[in-house]
């Protein structure tokens, strides 16, 4: 059965990214301890980095899960063959969920001010953040995030159990249950990611302003960038000579679904923008009239990355064959969507004082590193390819005409 091996020389491409996160780590303390930039900013911008980076790739982790699930409840057959690839992506749920809740009792132990809901003082002195006081409060975002994430990755850790027990021999109860914790997981992942999770660890950073779109944003936005992880992935893969069962149908089919999930997260986009800018209403206007008056050409820009290289590069059926094309387009959408997570959370902590350099870009790099490092590391432990599957000969021969 085709096992990947980690190479020493991808091992070591890992290890230089990591010491890029690490040196940028080093960096940003320093800064927060002198505190060049003065009023505490430098000591935001590095915590600032860290919700980014944390909740960015926990997010493609889960998003990754959740395809995963969404097969399994369909008894889809196309996709057996990246069943190993999105396992591999899930099992940085724990790593990210971890980066999380250490930014959250670093602001409860006061060495940031990421959620000013958190600040006794702010809190008295503010009507609006005294009336969302029972739902802002440490001890219950804590509590209600641990029950999240905890579901998450405990079902991740059944999958992946069944998954390599499955590589012992088949068993019919054993795919059932698959499909029924998918049903499962999708109820239990659906409603957090639409509103729990971006409300608790982004929306309530402006906590005066609320979407009821915000939830279905975010969640589009890492859900392509999953996507985007998965056909970067199998690309690699493919041209270093494993998963020989991956033919261009499916490649097809990953850059269609990267080039459906594009127009989702820009209509979701739009219709959060459109709507808050026709009504005008002061309490909600501040989100973007922030984001137009100190980020307007990076905002615009991740805009257009996200949205216009997608549409017009994976428009055709070949360019969605073409293993330069959907890299290239790949990568740019990964970085747009960094960015767009950037923009998410950077204006509300830091203002006018927000910059992109060795600190945000460095830890960038190094979160990319330990993501790969531990994604790789899972694909060496079990075959590439789920043979024993029900549906892994469908999968084989799957061919769109």
């Amino acid at each position: 059965m085709e096992q990947f091996i980690f190479s020493s020389k991808t091992k070591r491409l890992t290890y230089i990214l990591m010491s890029f996160g690490v040196i940028a780590l080093v960096y940003g303390i320093f800064l927060a301890v002198s505190d060049v930039d003065g009023a505490h900013h430098s000591g935001t911008r590095l915590w600032t980095n860290l919700l980014i980076n944390g909740f960015f790739f926990m997010g493609i982790a889960a998003s990754a899960m959740f395809f995963f699930a969404v097969n399994y409840a369909a008894e889809s057959g196309w996709w057996v063959v990246i069943k190993r690839i999105l396992e591999a992506v899930g099992s940085f749920l724990p790593v990210g969920s971890l980066v999380l809740f250490i930014v959250l009792f670093a602001g409860v132990a006061h060495q940031h001010h990421i959620w000013h809901w958190m600040d006794a003082e702010a809190v008295a002195a503010d009507e609006v953040l005294r009336g969302k006081a029972p739902y802002l409060n440490w001890m219950f975002m804590a509590a209600r995030q641990l029950i999240i994430l905890g579901a998450w990755i405990f079902m991740w850790t059944r999958f992946r159990k069944r998954s390599l027990e499955e590589d012992l021999g088949f068993e019919r109860n054993r795919h059932f249950k698959n499909v029924r914790d998918a049903a499962i997981f999708l109820i239990i992942f659906g409603y957090p990611i639409s509103t729990f999770v971006p409300w608790d660890w982004i929306m309530s950073i402006d906590a005066h302003w609320f979407s009821t779109l915000f939830g279905w944003y975010v969640f589009s936005g890492l859900w392509l960038s999953s996507l985007v992880v998965t056909t970067l992935m199998v690309i690699w893969l493919k041209k270093q000579g494993y998963m020989k069962d991956v033919n261009a149908s499916h490649i097809q089919d990953l850059g269609k679904w990267v080039f459906g999930v594009s127009f989702l997260w820009a209509y979701l986009f739009f219709s959060q923008f459109m709507l808050i800018w026709y009504s005008n209403i002061p309490e909600e206007v501040t989100y973007f009239q922030v984001r137009f008056e100190e980020y307007k050409y990076l905002y615009w820009s991740m805009f257009f990355v996200n949205f216009a290289f997608p549409m017009i590069a994976l428009m055709d059926r070949d360019s969605k064959r073409n293993f330069r094309s959907l890299t290239v387009i790949g990568i740019l959408i990964f970085i747009g969507h960094w960015v767009d997570t950037y923009m998410l959370i950077t204006p509300a902590t830091m203002k006018t004082h927000s910059t992109i350099g060795i600190v945000e870009i460095g830890l960038g790099l190094g979160f990319l590193g330990l993501f790969l490092f531990v994604v790789l590391n899972t694909l060496t432990k079990a075959p590439l390819m789920a043979k024993n599957h029900p549906f892994f000969e469908e999968s084989v021969h799957h061919e769109i005409h």
